[in-house]
């Protein structure tokens, strides 16, 4: 959840009284927030001079990542406002300013928004919101800006119509917010590149043959993003007239940062919550107006609600209830079992019927919902699979094993190559677009999480004995989902000798706790497990072995044998790429045949 930090005295100065701590506390609580701190209780000498209260909000409530749409949200859910009205204001002239789309940025950053606030009025503590709020969009809907970002200029510095284009590092030369030297690309990479807050959005640009670029009419760099602005636009206490412009990957969180944006801030121009519109002329002649500030129309049935919250109630309360949470509802005039509600550009989180019966919810107050027997009686119990799982857990927990929890994807090398294993393309459920090498496929094994852990710890006294009982993914034509689980143990140890006999011991100790008996291969009458001598190229030659299960399967009816896993003395090898130093002996197998 993102924590915001709002001056107290301003806050309680918006929501019309001063409030004690334990009682905003309970106000945040019941509208769905939760006061983390407030700094008027700490008296440290570094508490801040003026009170601040530091609240966590959800984290698709972007509309109260900033003090404006905090106070805003709860004065109406205290009723003591109505939810503004946001228009759209042509300019005196009629003529819309223009942003001119080049077909160059379909290869980097295709999208792009604008909008204008005019006659803004500007304080200090309004300007460091309207930075933060930013900050927060950026690092939050925006995803540390990979999705979208978003540039604000001093209208009066720069003249439309606007260019959003996509050229060379090279050809690009501007100077930087804050800086007084003129870069080019090249150069501004490299100035940032060590930089605290800019060097980590470097890399979504830093390989790209073109850069993003903002030009005014007069060729004069406005942004690059999704890095910097221009100092030459830069916004101060003395703006008045400012030019909001926002690229993105996604057009969906492009508007919706806009809205939320301009929503929040449009309340300090001189005619309060208006905000003009931009033109945004794309190389296929289609033009968009930006942005739209439209209320979605959005509906839920009486009944639903109340029988998921247990309450009775008509359309029109029902109705009063959502008023407090910012939603304009009325009764459906040809089905009063349907509230039909107009959704405000700040509310983009409002997407089914149960986020309008949730908001309900919040406005009647969890702790007023009646509190009653389920209708259904039940009785629960584990799934047969978790109790094994569990089952194994213990029995190797009080063999002197600790259990490890890797992550479930890993890179390609790790699950194959680094497993002297190759990939014929059958098995491993690949991402199709990974952020990193170390997250390009779904494990197929457990083994290299459970060695990367060992790796990590090589430092720890020896012998390092670790496990994991869980899930990896296969692919699965027959499935409609194309992949299924498979829930698999594994076991290592690591010593100054192998641990093969202890791994075996292991092994037996399991098979005997799931009630499966040792049996020869050729005793063919007889349900149970045998090992066999393999040549596993994970293992070293002479040093591992399959292990084969006869069982009877239930679902087909007939008694099946299969190799459900394989133990030895890993390679040589494969100690190297996982920078193991120690012998290791390794245990896997598939659980679920004994369910």
């Amino acid at each position: 959840m993102p924590t915001v930090t709002v001056d107290k005295q301003r806050l309680f100065e918006a929501l019309g009284r001063n409030y004690e701590s334990e009682e905003f506390n309970e106000l945040c609580f019941r509208f769905g927030i939760e006061l983390e701190e407030d700094s008027s209780e700490d008296t440290s000498p570094s508490a801040p001079e003026r009170p601040v209260l530091k609240i966590d909000v959800p984290a698709n409530r972007s509309d109260l990542l900033c003090e404006e749409g905090m106070a805003a949200a709860l004065s109406v859910f205290e009723g003591k406002i109505k939810p503004p009205t946001y228009r759209l204001v042509k300019p005196a002239s009629g003529k819309l300013q223009q942003l001119i789309v080049k077909p160059e940025t379909a290869q980097i950053r295709p999208f792009v928004v604008a909008a204008i606030l005019r006659d803004v009025q500007f304080d200090k503590a309004r300007y460091d919101s309207f930075i933060e709020l930013q900050d927060k969009l950026h690092n939050n809907i925006c995803r540390k800006r990979t999705l979208a970002s978003m540039g604000t200029h001093d209208l009066d510095t720069i003249q439309g119509p606007f260019t959003y284009e996509a050229l060379p590092p090279d050809q690009i030369k501007f100077v930087p917010l804050n800086q007084t030297k003129e870069m080019d690309g090249h150069e501004l990479i490299q100035h940032y590149d060590q930089d605290r807050n800019l060097g980590k959005f470097l890399h979504i640009i830093r390989d790209s043959p073109v850069f993003p670029v903002i030009y005014d009419a007069n060729r004069t760099v406005c942004s690059l993003p999704p890095i910097i602005n221009s100092e030459h636009s830069k916004i101060t206490l003395d703006t008045k007239n400012v030019f909001i412009e926002i690229t993105a990957t996604d057009e969906h969180k492009d508007n919706n940062v806009l809205n939320t944006l301009v929503a929040m801030f449009s309340r300090y121009c001189k005619e309060p919550f208006t905000v003009e519109p931009v033109e945004v002329v794309y190389p296929d002649g289609t033009v968009k107006v930006t942005p739209n500030l439209d209320t979605r129309d959005a509906s839920a049935k009486v009944d639903y609600i109340n029988s998921c919250t247990g309450l009775d109630l008509k359309g029109d309360e029902i109705c009063e209830l959502l008023g407090k949470m910012s939603l304009d509802a009325s009764v459906d005039t040809t089905d009063s079992n349907q509230v039909n509600v107009k959704v405000p550009v700040t509310r983009w989180d409002i997407l089914h019927a149960c986020d309008i019966m949730e908001d309900v919810a919040i406005a009647y107050g969890y702790d007023n919902l009646p509190r009653q027997m389920p209708g259904v009686n039940t009785v629960a119990s584990a799934l047969p699979l978790n109790k094994m799982s569990d089952h194994a857990r213990r029995e190797l927990a009080l063999s002197g094993f600790t259990e490890v929890a890797p992550l479930i994807l890993c890179s390609h090398d790790e699950n194959f190559k680094f497993l002297n294993r190759v990939d014929d393309g059958t098995m491993a459920v690949k991402l199709a677009n990974p952020k990193t090498i170390e997250y390009q496929v779904v494990r197929t094994s457990l083994l290299p999480g459970v060695l990367k852990t060992v790796s990590w710890n090589k430092k720890l006294p020896l012998p390092i004995k670790v496990f994991e009982v869980s899930d990896i993914g296969l692919k699965d034509e027959s499935r409609e989902r194309r992949s299924r689980n498979e829930r698999h143990v594994c076991v290592t140890y690591s010593a100054k000798t192998s641990g093969f006999e202890i791994t075996h011991g292991i092994l037996d100790r399991l098979m005997t706790m799931f009630s499966v008996t040792s049996i020869t291969k050729d005793d063919k009458k007889q349900l149970g497990y045998w090992i066999q001598h393999s040549d596993n190229p994970t293992f070293f030659p002479g040093r591992s072995a399959d292990i084969h299960l006869r069982y009877f399967d239930q679902d087909a009816n007939e008694t099946k044998e299969a190799i459900i896993g394989a133990f030895g003395v890993l390679h040589p090898t494969v100690l190297a790429n996982f920078e193991i130093p120690y012998p290791t002996t390794a245990l896997e197998f598939n659980l679920e045949p004994f369910v």
